[in-house]
């Protein structure tokens, strides 16, 4: 499977990528953060792929409930663990095509990956 959408079930951005990608017969796997949180290792790469600014959400709830001094750090290690631990933390959707990863869900966005 060369498509992988990570995220939350009731999550409403989430449900549409989820509702685009089989509308436009799109096999893909998903994988909720709930059930199966990411680790370490893939939080990393997903920070060193996208950067700390796309692949947060700032506008989250969670975010929010942070401290300042955490909102505000620049050190990967301590977002890794952030993340491990409250993976809603993340932009959702999280699409991962082929060697691409896609924060968020815009139908344009989504034609271009898959042409359609």
């Amino acid at each position: 499977m060369n498509t992988v959408v990570f995220g939350i079930k009731n999550c409403d951005t989430v449900k549409k990528a989820r509702k685009w990608l089989e509308q436009h017969d799109v096999p893909y796997q998903f994988s909720d953060f709930r059930d199966t949180p990411p680790e370490p290792l893939q939080i990393r790469s997903w920070i060193d792929t996208l950067g700390l600014n796309t692949l947060v959400n700032k506008r989250s709830t969670t975010y929010r409930q942070l401290d300042t001094s955490a909102q505000q750090s620049d050190d990967i290690d301590t977002w890794v663990a952030l993340i491990e631990q409250q993976p809603t933390l993340i932009k959702r959707p999280l699409l991962q095509h082929r060697d691409q990863l896609y924060c968020g869900f815009k139908d344009s966005t989504y034609k271009d990956i898959f042409h359609v």
